[in-house]
């Protein structure tokens, strides 16, 4: 026998409770099979070495985007009609770096060949390695764009090569690179890029116009993953990150950036990385959630051919 009565259930159904997922979307424009967007969830911050809290990221992203317009006027349309299904957090696996670098991998892994676009919330940024290797297996072609203050190049960092210090010296082994919007690193790390001859532009580059777009398009293959920390936003508007940086882009510097990729390359999939909430402040949160939700709609809408 039940506890509750059907007056008690139909009540329940009602569509008093908003879902839990991105956008906070009914079931028509959320469901697995049906959607072509999947949003990965993963509270993990294991690696962390300044201020702690990337762990609440996902949530607060989640939380913050149940209020944003889904109607974007730029585009002139409704991303969310494609059909956005989030699934549950992905449970960090507390064995080490290595163990959760495995974990996503067999996750993203799971959508390749599905025809969907998958985005990951962090969450620290070395969780970006699993799905770049995930990713490079599907597109042999894949190049990274990271846009991010920190050009995390390190080879090792706190003994272990997984870390968010050391992302994209790791995505080298899957991917070429772009670097955007650099504004702090290690002279050993100035170095290897020198070395590499890597594809990097620095923010003071950035901040001077678009002159320099169409040499960063000339560097990107067809297919491309972009993985993008919160940090190189302006701390004024972006301070709710794990490690801050003075400078840093502006709210339409970024979204520049991310369309010109998107007008001229097929974005398969991104991640939105190191949100670390302040309790009480939410803009930063609901301007993270916002940004996940334009780019969505730049990647669908711009340039794909599917």
């Amino acid at each position: 026998m039940s506890l509750f009565s059907s007056e008690e259930k139909r009540l329940l159904d009602s569509g008093l409770f908003l879902p839990n997922n991105f956008g906070g979307l009914p079931e028509e424009s959320s469901g697995l099979d049906t959607s072509k967007v999947v949003v990965l969830p993963i509270p993990y911050d294991q690696t962390v070495s300044y201020r702690a809290g990337t762990r609440e990221g996902p949530r607060a992203i989640i939380n913050a985007s149940a209020q944003i317009e889904l109607y974007d006027q730029e585009l002139n349309s409704e991303p969310y009609r494609v059909g956005i299904h989030t699934l549950k957090e992905l449970e960090p696996d507390m064995s080490g770096p290595e163990g959760m670098f495995k974990r996503v991998y067999d996750t993203v892994s799971l959508f390749n060949k599905k025809k969907k676009l998958l985005i990951m919330l962090g969450g620290e940024h070395s969780l970006s390695v699993g799905a770049v290797k995930a990713f490079s297996e599907e597109y042999k072609d894949l190049s990274v764009i990271q846009i991010d203050a920190h050009a995390d190049m390190r080879d090792t960092y706190c003994d272990t090569k997984y870390n968010h210090a050391t992302v994209m010296r790791r995505v080298l082994d899957y991917a070429s690179t772009v670097q955007v919007g650099i504004r702090s690193l290690s002279k050993e790390e100035m170095e290897f890029i020198e070395t590499r001859r890597l594809s990097v532009f620095f923010e003071k580059d950035v901040v001077k116009g678009e002159g320099w777009m169409e040499e960063m398009i000339s560097h990107l293959s067809q297919h491309v993953y972009i993985t993008l920390d919160l940090d190189v936003l302006n701390p004024g508007i972006m301070p709710s990150v794990g490690t801050p940086e003075p400078g840093g882009l502006d709210w339409h510097e970024l979204l520049n950036i991310i369309r010109k990729v998107a007008e001229n390359r097929d974005i398969v999939g991104f991640d939105v990385m190191e949100l670390c909430p302040i309790p009480g402040l939410i803009a930063p949160d609901f301007l993270a959630a916002k940004l996940v939700y334009k780019m969505i709609g730049y990647s669908l809408f711009l340039n794909r051919k599917d």
